[in-house]
């Protein structure tokens, strides 16, 4: 049975998600894995790849979603939907409500502050799941952005690696969409046809972050493989023909 254009690329999109699963040697067999599940593209894209992806390879490994919410902030989340939507797929669901208070420090913004508390209730949950790996959806786009943020603002070639190990190896971070595209993501959940992108942050604003989306779009206009490039540079670190680590000290 010839596949359509579109289900072409849904298949072609889950095989690269499995080629970084493989290169960097994300899941291993009787994982116990938890997905942080915004409701945006991108960790719904995370959730449908790493579940089809267990119906074609002869290991299994459990899934748990666990959505945070911030009481006031984060945006309207159907759960009905993604209790259904996870029921299909044979992934445990997990929502989660927390309150934060915006005021205690002033010095930090709005979003740093949220955050920050849901990352810190995302471990706990991680935790008391008893799981050793937690899955983001973060791809290439996010990490080449934090490249160049890190870089410019604190002078240090740093980004976000596709598995991390975490507090001493209580679990790893990992990162299956690494290798695809922002444009990829949105195609697919596009196909899809999945409920992302209808509600904003009510404190949601213009970020260095989004400078530096723009920057990179710059680029790729020089070279349409631009991404690709930055993206292999991060592995390709010829050190003898950079500076030495400077000692801070002056001559």
């Amino acid at each position: 049975m010839k596949l359509s254009t579109e289900s072409r690329y849904l298949l072609q999109t889950q095989k690269t998600v499995g080629r970084a699963i493989n290169r960097y040697g994300l899941i291993r067999a009787g994982d116990r894995i938890a997905a942080g599940l915004s409701g945006g593209k991108d960790s719904i894209v995370l959730l449908e790849t790493l579940a089809l992806r267990r119906r074609w390879i002869p290991i299994h490994y459990d899934l748990h979603a666990i959505h945070i919410c911030v009481k006031n902030i984060t945006p309207v989340f159907d759960r009905e939907y993604y209790e259904r939507f996870c029921a299909e797929l044979d992934i445990a669901f997990h929502l989660r409500t927390i309150e934060v208070d915006l005021t205690r420090d002033p010095s930090k913004t709005v979003c740093f502050v949220c955050a920050w508390h849901r990352r810190k209730e995302l471990f706990r949950a991680v935790n008391e799941l008893g799981c050793n790996r937690l899955a983001l959806g973060h791809h290439m786009d996010d990490a080449l952005e934090t490249l160049l943020l890190n870089m410019t603002f604190n002078g240090s070639i740093s980004s976000m690696p596709p598995r991390l190990p975490m507090f001493g190896g209580e679990f790893d971070i990992i990162r299956p969409l690494i290798l695809l595209q922002e444009k990829q993501v949105e195609r697919y959940a596009r196909i899809r046809g999945f409920p992302v992108g209808k509600e904003s942050c009510p404190y949601s604003d213009s970020t260095r972050r989004a400078d530096m989306k723009r920057l990179i779009g710059e680029l790729t206009k020089m070279n349409v493989k631009a991404k690709k490039n930055l993206f292999a540079a991060m592995s390709n670190i010829h050190e003898e023909y950079l500076p030495p680590k400077d000692d801070g000290e002056e001559q």
